[in-house]
């Protein structure tokens, strides 16, 4: 294949530079042209008072309180917003998962969400152990709107937003930093004076201080604290301070510092809720909630996969998973991972990717010949300690190799975990073979069907199935045996005595049809003798059986490796007697060579 040359891709810029100074002489990389100065770091945009941290040396021992914003957040990306159907199916999903904090929506900013949140109040469809959030701006018109919406629900929260760093300050809403303030507390003021206004309602309070990572942390913490003081938190009666990285712009570490700062410094500390909302702009929104839950974050708001503006939300999915792939319950269920997976991709109408962790379809499969001879070993070494323990395959500790968690934990099947392409190898094949048809490949064998598999893959370009598997098997190692230049017409075995056999048959070769007969120490060495008489010099170099299922009447299967007129060939039977699949063995070899 030629090299590309530069000129080629006359858009692309790079090298602009001389291999820098301090670069060690196995790095060659050169500058980009890219104008990478136009951008700052977050060191250089916002205070990051937090030295001690404490974080990186805890461990995530429990789940926090998962709440999924995929009925407002997650549905305001979409370029086609769910409708009350659609929202009332994801709803009943979360619900069935175990989820018991649920953002449902916007209600002032569209009547479809009005229309939503009034439609949960008014069928019943919310359990009492289930607290429904409704999203709002620090506008009292908005607030109005928020709590028209909610009447009727049972236990609810009215999450109250506003922009608080300079940029948003400065170009949004034109607003200084005290002004800014003197909205936010008129807002919670007023938000708190109409939910007294209907003290037969459970209304609690949530604050986010929106693009909280970009905001000066001694801003935002001056502010949650008199919202705090305003709001009349309690540990029985807490407030939630929700600290969004609304947009992620640094590093998971420094997310983690600024909630460890917060976690530190906030005022009635028992009687507030952390909680943080991540998205994922630079690809780290998970690392950035399990690191602010390291740094003391209780609450965590996301999406079922990830959706959300840009790159999305942090995703529930990955997070809970994370946790369960470390002993640690999830406190929500995914066992059924794919019905999950079916829901959310019709309500968004988004496609989960298939290598999306845990839920794509793909991220338990296996191509990699290596990769699949060591699943296909550690699943086999699975079930055999689980045996040794006398427990459940489903019940016994799990260490297999390239699987952090079993699949039918959530819902797969075996069937998913091993695929054959071109890049496959013999251990999977063979573990394919084993579990669907009961064929236990010798070793030996392996490589020879492996190149047979390569060829036949390496020609179409396509998976082959499990079935295209057997079917492969079938026609090169079985077949034969019934159908090549010498078949067997008739034959028959005897015992003449001890370590004697003879073997009788009819051969067809060549079209014609002649008996012969042949003696040894078991039938299959007096198989090659009468063979021999035909000119046909077989060597049995190595011969496997075994049963093919458990019970009468089961299938056996023979594996014979022969040396024929020189040449070295696999055969393979299977019959429900075991003598007559070694014969046909035998014969699918001798075919083979013969043909080759």
């Amino acid at each position: 294949m030629a090299v590309p040359e530069a000129s080629q891709f006359p858009t692309l810029r790079t090298p602009a530079g001389g291999i820098p100074a301090d670069a060690p002489a196995w790095n060659r990389q050169q500058p980009s042209a890219m104008p990478h100065y136009r951008y700052r770091s977050a060191h250089d945009r916002v205070p990051l008072p937090l030295t001690d941290r404490t974080w990186p040396s805890r461990r995530l021992l429990q789940a926090p309180l998962w709440v999924p914003v995929d009925l407002r957040d997650g549905n305001q990306a979409l370029a086609e917003p769910m409708d009350t159907e659609r929202k009332r199916r994801m709803f009943d999903l979360m619900v069935a998962m175990g989820y018991k904090e649920i953002e449902v929506g916007y209600p002032s900013a569209s009547q479809t969400d009005f229309d939503f949140v009034r439609h949960l109040a008014e069928s019943g469809a919310v359990p009492d152990d289930v607290t429904i959030s409704v999203f709002t701006a620090a506008r009292n018109d908005l607030i109005d709107r928020t709590l028209a919406s909610i009447e009727g629900l049972a236990h609810t929260v009215v999450h109250l937003y506003t922009a608080t760093a300079p940029t948003w300050r400065n170009v949004v809403l034109g607003r200084s930093a005290s002004e800014v303030h003197r909205l936010i507390l008129d807002a919670a003021t007023y938000l708190m004076r109409r939910a007294e206004e209907r003290p037969q309602d459970d209304i609690r309070f949530e604050f986010s201080p929106e693009v909280f990572n970009l905001t000066e942390p001694d801003f935002v913490l001056e502010v949650c604290n008199s919202v705090t003081e305003l709001w009349e938190a309690s540990p029985d009666r807490p407030v939630i301070h929700n600290l969004p990285a609304t947009v992620e712009i640094a590093t998971p570490n420094v997310y983690a510092d600024q909630i460890e700062y917060m976690d530190r410094h906030l005022a009635r500390r028992d009687a507030v809720i952390l909680s943080v909302h991540p998205h994922n702009d630079r690809g780290t929104g998970v690392a950035c909630a399990e690191l602010a839950v390291l740094a003391g974050a209780q609450r965590v708001e996301g999406c079922l996969f990830g959706n959300g503006e840009r790159t999305g939300n942090v995703d529930l999915v990955t997070l809970a998973l994370n946790l369960y792939a470390q002993g640690v319950n999830p406190m929500v269920d995914f066992s059924d991972i794919d019905v999950v997976r079916e829901v959310v991709e019709d309500c968004t109408r988004l496609p989960v990717h298939p290598r999306h962790p845990y839920g794509g379809e793909l991220v338990h499969t296996a191509f990699s010949g290596t990769h699949q001879d060591a699943i296909a070993k550690g699943l086999a070494h699975h079930g055999r300690q689980a045996a040794e323990k006398g427990v459940a395959a489903g019940e016994a500790p799990w260490e297999v190799p390239y699987l952090p968690i079993d699949p039918s934990d959530i819902g797969r099947t075996y069937e998913e975990v091993i695929r054959i392409n071109s890049q496959s190898g013999k251990g999977g094949m063979a573990h394919l073979l084993l579990t669907h048809y009961g064929l236990d490949l010798p070793r030996a064998m392996r490589p020879d069907f492996s190149g047979a598999v390569q060829k036949s893959a390496d020609a179409t370009g396509q998976e082959l199935s499990h079935k295209d598997l057997w079917e492969l098997f079938r026609t090169t190692y079985i077949a034969p045996g019934q159908d090549g230049p010498a078949t067997l017409v008739s034959w028959s075995t005897t015992e003449t005595g001890p370590g004697e056999h003879r073997l009788t048959c009819v051969l067809n070769a060549d079209g014609l049809e002649r008996q012969y007969e042949g003696r040894g120490n078991g039938p299959l060495s007096a198989l090659a003798d009468a063979l021999a008489g035909a000119g046909i010099v077989v060597d049995i170099l190595g011969y496997t059986e075994h049963a093919t299922a458990t019970g009468p009447g089961s299938p056996a299967a023979a594996y014979a490796e022969c040396l024929v007129n020189g040449r070295t060939c696999w055969g393979a039977g299977m019959d429900t007697s075991i003598l007559a699949a070694s014969v046909q063995a035998v014969m699918a070899a001798v075919n083979r060579a013969l043909r080759a």
